[in-house]
């Protein structure tokens, strides 16, 4: 069962290069300590001018989060077969291709999503003019992925709640005032964490000028890189 002291040894550094996008959970529970730790990494987040405009609101096993959890299992369902048809997943002939384990991690992810023990709405203020302010919302949803990281958990950052945030919003009370940014669902992983998988470093940091080659900019050994993601 992970806790607080499963990974002692984790580093910052090397939390933030091993912290993937978990999707598939055993039915461990997260326990009552392990997930305030959680939250209370992702309330130390900064936010402008320190508003702290954001509001978690956690799913469960309660009665109106089992309804919810189903409105969003239904609304993750119906946006991942359309992302399915769109982005071709269907035509790809290769077992064990990256599209492929991609394809068959994501049909799991939806089809259980209502045994996701723990599944987080993260929810932010809507400022004057209609906008919310993702960048208060967004450095908390990092720290809750990364102390998950930390105490053995798992999580994804996700917006599929669109489909269904109406209802969702009835069933909750979330108030008018507050956008719901983020659906977080987090539990134990099926597999492992490991290092995350992104485009060289030298193709995303430039120097002094737009394309100016950051010479400095050099990747770990042993480094690995994306095979997926849109053309640079």
């Amino acid at each position: 069962m992970p806790s607080t002291s499963s990974e002692d040894s984790l580093s910052l550094l090397d939390g933030l290069a091993t912290t993937r996008a978990i999707r598939r959970y055993t039915s461990d529970p997260v326990t009552d300590d392990d997930l305030a730790a959680m939250m209370f990494a992702a309330t130390r987040a900064p936010t402008g001018s320190n508003r702290q405009n954001f509001r978690f609101l956690v799913l469960r096993d309660g009665q109106v989060a089992t309804q919810a959890k189903a409105l969003l299992g239904e609304s993750f369902r119906s946006g991942w077969n359309e992302k399915r048809t769109t982005d071709s997943y269907d035509r790809n002939a290769d077992d064990n291709s990256p599209k492929a384990r991609m394809a068959r991690t994501m049909q799991h992810f939806v089809d259980h999503f209502e045994q996701t023990p723990v599944v987080v709405l993260a929810c932010v203020k809507i400022r004057r003019g209609g906008l919310s302010d993702g960048g208060s919302i967004f450095p908390a949803c990092q720290n809750l992925l990364l102390a998950a990281r930390g105490l053995g958990y798992g999580g994804v950052l996700t917006g599929w709640h669109g489909a269904v945030e109406t209802e969702l919003r009835s069933l909750t009370g979330i108030p008018d005032t507050h956008a719901i940014a983020a659906t977080i669902p987090i539990g134990v992983p099926q597999g492992n964490h490991g290092p995350v998988r992104r485009r060289p470093i030298k193709e995303l940091v430039f120097d002094d000028v737009w394309d100016g080659e950051a010479v400095w900019a050099i990747d770990p050994p042993d480094t690995r890189f994306t095979q997926a993601g849109p053309p640079t």
